[in-house]
């Protein structure tokens, strides 16, 4: 049997800054993942690093996660891609001016700052390839994108310098609850019995709190991606819609990354080289490509090196859920950041570690508890980059 202090599940962006915060803390750690770092939805995600659009709860997070995006590179030896090139969320008619509207109003009213641009010449002055379809866009110079897998590579190869285990191609089967406690774990190779387990599984938390009666009522909807061949760099922020229909960047390579707004689906798993993958539609493929080519035309003649689907872990209310699993006191659940988790992924695994370690978090986790579940109902509205 292994026994470290901590045990995470999981080695999406979550679960590498919780190891991290944790073996910089003297903690022995452990990360197990079945497929590697970054597999699912880390890997999957358009990858922006953004502020704006954020629920007055997660604004917090965000703002502080961009103040450590700035410094990341030099704390980790190692690049991440981050780059503060700004947001604009744009509008396509006149509803959506509106919802624009909205957004800067009270997202300014929060202390975030961003601007409302009216005129077309102002909008092309940042994102010059942008069509005339485009009648108005939030723009928030202080967002950003990053390279997701090489993000989650840095933290856990820093994690494991500072003497943290890595296990990848382990697939955790179950958790065993003794006295209200995790007693022991395991996986397909071995059983472990760690002080704490830190639950960061995406997509697939469900499948491990099921048998102890505890669940997170998730809806797993799809979203398209497209990723182009390189092409002359002409963007260089992130686009997103009022509607989060579509969403792009381009990536310092000159590739494309463009995605789908979210559709509820039939979300079936399949493996390609080794690695979890969803087959998108040719129909959402199609669908992708004219959206995304109405607001940004060049991206039509494009050659497109790569397409695939993710899953999104959707909340009711969009947020996700950094809690202990009632009626288990040692089993701390980081999962269900409904499409955005990526952007504040520096702030909310290391929060995870506080809980871990007994700690009072940096921020108020009020919000993300597993009773608000059983106090509200309804669906989340989506944004799906960052």
């Amino acid at each position: 049997m292994s026994n470290p202090d901590v045990l995470v599940i999981g080695a999406g962006i979550t679960g590498a800054t919780a190891a991290l915060a944790l073996a910089e803390a003297g903690v022995s750690v452990e990360v197990v993942d079945r497929y590697g770092p970054a597999a699912m939805a880390s890997g999957w995600t358009l990858a922006g690093v953004r502020q704006s659009g954020r629920d007055p709860a997660e604004l917090p997070l965000a703002q502080a996660a961009v103040a450590l995006w700035r410094d990341l590179d030099a704390r980790l030896g190692a690049p991440t891609g981050y780059r503060q090139t700004g947001n604009l969320r744009l509008a396509r008619t006149p509803a959506e001016v509106e919802t624009i509207r909205a957004l800067v109003a009270d997202q300014t009213a929060a202390g975030l700052p961003l601007e409302l641009l009216s005129d077309i010449g102002d909008i092309r002055a940042i994102a010059p390839g942008l069509s005339d379809m485009v009648k108005a866009a939030s723009w928030c110079a202080t967002d950003g994108q990053a390279d997701p897998v090489a993000t989650v590579n840095a933290y856990l190869n820093k994690a494991q310098k500072l003497g943290a285990k890595i296990s990848i191609g382990e697939a955790v089967q179950e958790l065993t609850i003794d006295n209200r406690r995790v007693s022991r774990v395991v996986t397909n190779r071995r059983s472990i019995s760690p002080g704490v387990v830190i639950l960061a599984a995406g997509t697939q938390v469900n499948s491990l709190l099921e048998p102890l009666g505890q669940t997170i009522p998730l809806r797993l909807p799809v979203v398209t991606v497209l990723r182009s061949a390189r092409c002359e760099a002409t963007l260089a922020p992130v686009l997103g819609v009022a509607n989060a229909n579509m969403a792009a960047r381009q990536e310092p390579s000159g590739h494309f990354r463009v995605t789908s707004g979210a559709e509820d689906a039939s979300t079936q798993l399949c493996e390609r080289d080794g690695k979890p993958a969803i087959r998108p539609v040719a129909q959402r493929v199609m669908e992708t490509i004219a959206t995304v080519s109405a607001v940004l035309p060049a991206f039509a003649d494009a050659e497109i090196d790569s397409i695939w689907a993710g899953a999104l872990d959707l909340t009711p209310d969009g947020l996700p859920v950094i809690d202990r699993v009632p009626g288990a006191q040692n089993l701390i659940v980081a999962a269900g950041f409904s499409g955005h988790g990526f952007g504040i992924g520096p702030v909310t695994g290391p929060l995870a570690a506080d809980l871990a370690q007994d700690q009072t978090p940096q921020f108020s986790l009020d919000a993300f508890g597993f009773e608000r579940f059983a106090k509200s109902s309804g669906s989340a509205p989506l944004t799906l980059h960052g």
